[in-house]
């Protein structure tokens, strides 16, 4: 049985998934974690990780070809939300900021594909 082709916006949704995930990962457990203070409160820092791991499992299942994508990217992009607005009030956070922003509209346009 042949595996239907993901169209070249999933693609791009995954990428930009996969993107996220290394980001908010990288800057939680290094830049945060240097930085202290508001950086690493709890709720930034679950935030960040819980961001990192939706991103991932969203690209995940859009790689599967499932049409259950739908949902997770849904959830994918409110959790991208939450997260630029956690980052948002903190100093040299714009690459998570737009790492977040991408994501969120490509998972954004992929909950009606």
């Amino acid at each position: 049985m042949a595996q239907t082709a993901l169209s070249a916006e999933m693609m791009a949704c995954i990428q930009a998934c996969r993107h996220c995930q290394r980001i908010c990962l990288n800057m939680a457990t290094g830049h945060c974690l240097e930085k202290g203070g508001r950086h690493v409160e709890p709720e930034h820092l679950r935030t960040m990780l819980v961001c990192a791991q939706l991103c991932g499992t969203a690209a995940d299942v859009m790689t599967t070809g499932s049409t259950l994508h739908r949902q997770v990217c849904a959830v994918c992009a409110d959790i991208c939300d939450a997260c630029i607005s956690s980052c948002r009030d903190l100093d040299e956070m714009d690459e998570c900021i737009d790492a977040c922003e991408r994501c969120k509209d490509s998972c954004e346009a992929m909950t009606s594909e």
